[in-house]
């Protein structure tokens, strides 16, 4: 559990983690704490939402809609990736929260179950922070590029800050009582990956992976390959490679056993070039020399072993 964040310093986490963040007038003071009472923290939860429309900003920051006041989120982040303070207090944004659900979060647990009002319930508006992404919702509207990005960075802005792993960051799906089903949608692309479906497992991963860099790290200009994407590039979509001559009861092998029996062939195929070239350089050698034909033989054979024995330590280093 943790005290929520001043004004201040909320927006000092986000700019440091590389969010563009614009402040909605009177956001800093403005939040549902006076009128209904209840306090904003302690917190322990990141709760994510789609805004189900668009031009949504006024809605989330001032305006609310019908039976719920504004402010609905601490940040709306629109498609071009711009993070708008809406809020530094408590957001009517969560709504009840499952106890089964939020105590998994609460404990950073790996798995997460659905959330069941049998549990029990609490007020998430109490102890979440909330971001609004605009979207429509209906599973066809896309999550710009520039837009994912700047929310993974949002969530693992607030987790780096409190020293959370990726496992307090939640989905309003997971864990409402009340049927929710944000965030949902095709994602443009993230870093080198392409076009996917938004889930909240690989949300998490992503802030997770986040976490293991620097604040100003940029995944778009990290060069160097996963080892994922080095056997996907290599095995065409992860089938494995078949080697002709593999053992018995084993038509394939992994990636490494087909580059280490490619190296072999190849070391192999050099020792019977080398000992060609010995056997050439030798008979040269012999050329207008009065010898037998014994000491010829003896002579190219001589060079020939020499030449095996040089590449066959080459093909030791291999095994």
């Amino acid at each position: 559990m943790a005290t929520p964040l001043s004004p201040d310093e909320l927006v000092r986490i986000l700019r440091a983690e590389g969010v563009r963040v614009a402040e909605y007038p009177g956001w800093r003071t403005r939040s549902r704490d006076a009128a209904t009472g209840n306090t904003f923290g302690p917190v322990h939860l990141i709760v994510n939402h789609h805004t189900a429309g668009s031009n949504s900003l006024d809605v989330v920051a001032k305006n609310g809609v019908p039976g719920l006041p504004a402010p609905l989120a601490h940040t709306h982040l629109d498609k071009s990736g711009l993070a708008t303070m809406c809020s530094a207090g408590r957001a009517n944004h969560a709504g009840l929260v499952a106890s089964n659900a939020y105590t998994s979060f609460l404990e950073e647990r790996t798995t997460h179950p659905a959330p069941s009002k049998a549990s029990g319930t609490l007020d998430g508006n109490d102890v979440a922070y909330g971001i609004e992404v605009e979207n429509l919702g209906n599973g066809a509207d896309v999550y710009t590029r520039a837009q994912y990005d700047a929310w993974v960075r949002w969530n693992a802005a607030i987790c780096r800050r409190y020293g959370w792993s990726a496992e307090s960051v939640a989905g309003h799906l997971e864990t409402s009582v009340e049927g929710k089903i944000d965030p949902r949608g095709p994602v443009e692309g993230y870093g080198r990956r392409g076009r996917f479906t938004f889930s909240m497992a690989q949300f998490r991963k992503d802030v997770a992976e986040r976490l293991t860099h620097p604040a100003a790290w940029n995944p778009e200009e990290d060069d160097m390959p996963t080892a994922d994407e080095i056997a996907t590039a290599v095995l065409k979509k992860d089938r494995i490679i078949s080697i002709p001559g593999a053992p018995a009861g084993n038509p394939t092998w992994t990636l490494s056993s087909s580059i280490t029996e490619i190296l072999k062939r190849l070391d192999r195929a050099n020792a019977a070039l080398a000992a060609q070239s010995a056997a050439i350089t030798a008979l040269a050698g012999q050329l207008g020399r009065d010898v037998g034909t014994a000491a010829v033989v003896a002579a190219v054979e001589a060079a020939i072993a020499a030449a095996v024995v040089r590449v066959d330590v080459t093909v030791a280093d291999h095994t």
